[in-house]
């Protein structure tokens, strides 16, 4: 049942108070759950209770803004030049399919690299620091594709007692470092 749900739409009505319904469970939601749902990998589509109008990209755009105006950025400025760019030359209409061709072709190639990375033997098994770094590798892709097929959608729980496990404690914090590490490669690449 709960796969069924997952490839329908989630349906969110917006009202004249400009709250957020969402049909499936019955009560308002807010952009961060919203957010939660698609990081989940759930489709939502939001619509104008009044209108019928589809208001889904809006959201989703504003979601982005939120992030990246709390620093948690993943966009370059340069990225975001571009697109500006975009809207006012005839790149407008290619722009659209190269983005999506190429978030499609960073999925595939996280998919492949969690693939090989859990393929053994492998001949760089035997060099010292492999499992380091192949640990290291498993949790940037996961932190920077949660939702996504291999991605991580929250820490993993103590099935026990309820609680986050060591393990996840662990690669919690590595995941930090990492985000610090992504978030200093972008301040350079921003100043070159």
């Amino acid at each position: 049942m709960a796969e069924a749900e997952n490839t329908s739409p989630l349906l969110i009505k917006r009202y004249a108070s400009r709250r957020l319904y969402n049909t499936e469970t019955s009560d308002y939601v807010t952009l961060d759950d919203i957010a939660a749902f698609i990081r989940a990998g759930r489709q939502v589509r939001i619509i104008d209770l009044k209108s019928g109008d589809d208001l889904t990209r809006q959201y989703l755009l504003q979601i982005i803004a939120e992030h990246e105006g709390r620093g948690e950025s993943v966009l370059p400025i340069e990225v975001l030049i571009d697109l500006v760019r975009s809207y006012t030359t005839q790149a407008q209409s290619v722009v659209p399919q190269f983005l999506a061709a190429s978030f499609e072709m960073l999925r595939e190639g996280q998919s492949k690299m969690m693939e090989n990375l859990s393929t053994f033997p492998n001949p760089m098994s035997s060099m010292p620091g492999f499992e380091a770094l192949r640990r290291q590798q498993q949790l940037f892709l996961k932190a920077i594709s949660p939702g996504w097929p291999g991605g991580s959608s929250g820490p993993e729980m103590d099935e026990d007692n309820g609680e986050a496990s060591d393990k996840s404690q662990e690669e919690s914090e590595d995941m930090a470092e990492i985000r610090r590490q992504l978030a200093e490669l972008q301040k350079r690449i921003s100043r070159l």
